[in-house]
């Protein structure tokens, strides 16, 4: 039972969503069997969801049926319905989170009976509570164009030749398809970016171009974010759409929920990174150390009290280049606990030793980077990229040329595209050249130097010229 569907959800529940689904589960409306509360009742205790031994089938038989002798077709009946009530909980839970289109479930259901009266007050009360939403994200528009459509059709079952609410219905719904096509826009051009995958974004084009013309829907939080967002991350004058990212960000930053509101955060920064390696702006990096610092103070990276182990790697990687380091050593013992149990200690004795790099202390970065196989790419290639540029700080050139073969060859395996694979290419190259150069030809030094702050996208272009200069 270990694995089954029904106790991997059941791992899923709050203390709160618990004590609701035991009420769930104690009505008649909704479940009869006593051997399905039993069963819950069972599983909830203690660790018994956790513990193999609290799992095995026979076990868990005894604990339901006593005196009975073992019968797997029957506790998988007990099983089987326990799943089915769980799962119309959930489907409950998740209806009644959206108040305005649970009432507007129940305006529906009068407009369907003819009870007109009873759906004129069902509706207004729609409306007053959308308009006192908390969000204004795109689940608002749609909500908006669910709520003209019901009154579309209240209005047309009574065959009126009264005018009718269309345009009304018309414009709810371009925002909403414009608002849910340019997240979507923005979902893909980053995913496009790191993984190997190229999307056809269909309308889009046309949807940027329509809500350039039509700038009163820019007046929409859902609309204006994404937009500038894209017009950021694609336009040749990107810098002055990411300032309206970011004063829209600071504007609307209560108008999305947390989910949707680390997306967008995420966005801004990996725009940050993407421009600061491709010029070498500092200034960019400040401002997704800021973003990545705010963002996590108010627990927006952060999920169900995790953050993701790509936001950590990241944000450690924005701090060090500012020489934050004091910042950096609190935030990696501080932030340890919230990584996922898989990746925890791999991304932590990593973001130490990157920090004992950057502070010079070599011996003691070589000692962590041994103590753990990092199975995510990217890491690994960062933490290939700290042992080149150890060796070659300590002239040790026989390992550096070994790691060099042996990073390429790595890299033609991974599926890595984009930035990233240009990246390490370009890191692998120049630090080829970097050993091979001839420290006493200035003129091989200077074209060496043009061409590596001409090299885009090159992370490492600091040390690469540092390098170069000390020759």
């Amino acid at each position: 039972m270990t694995n089954s569907h029904l106790v991997l959800i059941l791992r899923t529940l709050s203390k709160k969503e618990e004590r609701e689904l035991r009420k769930w589960l104690n009505s008649p409306a909704h479940n009869h069997r006593e051997d399905v509360v039993t069963l819950f009742e069972y599983l909830m205790a203690g660790q018994h969801l956790y513990e193999e031994k609290f799992l095995e089938k026979e076990r868990v038989f005894s604990r339901i049926f006593s005196n009975e002798p073992y019968d797997d077709a029957k506790l998988r009946q007990s099983m089987h319905f326990l799943l089915k009530s769980v799962e119309e909980f959930l489907i409950y839970q998740e209806q009644q989170s959206d108040e305005v289109r649970a009432r507007m479930a129940l305006a529906s259901v009068f407009r369907k009976r003819k009870l007109d009266r009873a759906f004129t007050k069902a509706i207004k009360a729609v409306e007053a509570q959308q308009e006192k939403a908390h969000y204004r994200n795109e689940q608002y528009l749609r909500n908006e164009y669910l709520l003209q459509l019901e009154k579309y059709s209240f209005y047309d079952g009574k065959k009126r030749t009264t005018e009718m609410n269309l345009q009304e219905v018309s414009d709810a719904l371009d925002l909403t398809f414009v608002a849910d096509k340019l997240r979507q826009g923005c979902l893909m051009i980053a995913h496009q970016s790191v993984y190997k995958a190229q999307y056809n974004i269909g309308l889009l084009e046309y949807i940027i171009e329509y809500v350039d013309r039509q700038k009163l829907m820019l007046h929409h939080p859902a609309i204006a974010v994404y937009f500038y967002g894209y017009k950021a991350i694609t336009d040749e004058s990107g810098k002055q759409y990411f300032e309206n990212l970011r004063q829209e960000i600071q504007k609307h930053r209560t108008s999305f929920p947390k989910s949707e509101l680390r997306d967008i955060y995420l966005m801004a920064v990996n725009y940050c990174i993407r421009q600061a390696n491709k010029f070498n702006d500092s200034e960019l990096i400040r401002e997704a150390f800021r973003l990545y610092r705010q963002g996590l103070e108010n627990e927006i990276l952060l999920e169900n009290g995790v953050v993701s182990p790509f936001t950590f790697r990241n944000a450690v990687g924005a701090a060090l280049r500012l020489k934050e380091y004091d910042w950096v050593e609190h935030f990696i013992h501080q932030y340890k606990k919230a990584l996922p149990p898989d990746y925890r200690e791999s991304f932590f004795l990593h973001s130490l030793a990157r920090l004992n790099f950057e502070k010079g202390d070599y011996g003691s970065a070589m000692q962590l980077l041994a103590q753990t196989d990092f199975d995510d790419t990217l890491i690994n290639l960062n933490a290939k990229s700290m042992l080149l540029k150890i060796y070659y700080e300590l002239d040790e050139y026989d390992a550096l040329e070994s790691l060099l073969e042996s990073m390429r060859a790595y890299l033609k395996r991974k599926q890595l595209m984009g930035a990233y694979r240009s990246n390490y290419h370009n890191f692998i190259r120049f630090t080829r050249k970097l050993v091979r150069i001839n420290p006493f030809d200035d003129k091989e030094k200077s074209a060496l130097k043009s061409e590596i702050i001409n090299a885009s996208p090159l992370t490492e272009k600091d040390w690469l010229l540092e390098q170069v200069t000390a020759l």
